[in-house]
């Protein structure tokens, strides 16, 4: 539970009595996806805005201290240089919102970042992720563990059984999903997540922050789910501290289109560091 949360009375008996029209959501989901995108100068805006709230993200077995490093590098320099020059934004500390690792690798990217004289904040999945079917003792010990190692944002893994059963708690951000299942992120289930965000903001005060993560992998998509937090929750919780979007490969095609828009032509794979 967030510190902000602490104290509050959590009367959740309205939460019962919401309905989901399902057709309506659908044709919400519908109108984002087909909307035709920001083009030029103001496309290559947004999409280094949407650099800003990815927490770059890799949660791989064969994860290696030689590849969190590669990635920790990768989040402070997420856009080459000469690119950021040719659209004066250099000088402007671009980098992505934070790095996101397994707990056994916090360490390895604690170290990394340190080594690369930034701040960014290490998150780690913990409690059991994906499932988040382990005991509660070791759920607890392993967020202990991350945060001791120095990862200063958690991504918790629900019991989802307590969740049909309505037994809710608080949080700081909700997120789709983990990323590891056959269907993650997807706009109908964001709609009521979002709505959900701001029904909740408005009977209590709390801004609740949000996370899609799990195939979103195009610039064309970040730019989506950016509208669709825009157009549901207002300029105001697009920032850092309240939307962040989980991905590996989405920036890799960021980068791709600002090359794009720079040069006039599409970068060959040795044009652009991966991470």
């Amino acid at each position: 539970m967030s510190a902000h949360n602490r104290g509050t009375d959590l009367d959740l008996s309205w939460i019962s009595k919401i309905q989901v029209n399902h057709p309506a959501v659908l044709r919400r989901a519908e109108q984002i996806q087909a909307r035709r995108t920001v083009k030029k100068e103001w496309q290559a805006a947004w999409l280094l805005k949407a650099v800003t709230f990815i927490d770059l993200t890799t949660l791989s077995g064969d994860d290696t201290s030689s590849n969190i490093q590669r990635l920790c590098y990768k989040a402070k320099y997420p856009i080459r240089e000469d690119l950021l020059k040719a659209l004066n934004m250099h000088d402007k500390g671009i980098t992505t919102a934070a790095v996101c690792v397994y707990p056994a690798r916090v360490c390895d990217a604690v170290r990394a970042l340190k080594a690369a004289g930034c701040n960014i904040p290490v998150a780690s999945v913990a409690t059991g992720f994906p499932a988040g079917q382990t005991h509660l003792k070791t759920r607890l010990e392993e967020i202990r563990l991350a945060v001791e190692d120095g990862a200063t944002e958690i991504d918790v893994v629900i019991n989802r059984s307590l969740v049909l059963t309505g037994q809710w708690e608080g949080s700081d951000f909700i997120k789709t999903s983990t990323g590891k299942e056959t269907v993650n992120a997807t706009f109908p289930v964001a709609i009521v997540m979002l709505r959900a965000i701001r029904d909740f903001f408005w009977k209590t005060g709390n801004k609740i922050g949000f996370k899609p993560a799990g195939g979103i992998r195009s610039a064309k998509d970040s730019l989506a789910w950016l509208s669709l937090v825009k157009e549901e929750l207002g300029d105001e919780w697009l920032k850092p501290e309240l939307f962040r979007i989980g991905a590996s490969t989405l920036l890799s095609d960021i980068e791709r289109q600002i090359y794009h828009h720079v040069t006039g032509r599409y970068a060959a794979y040795h044009d652009l560091p991966m991470s």
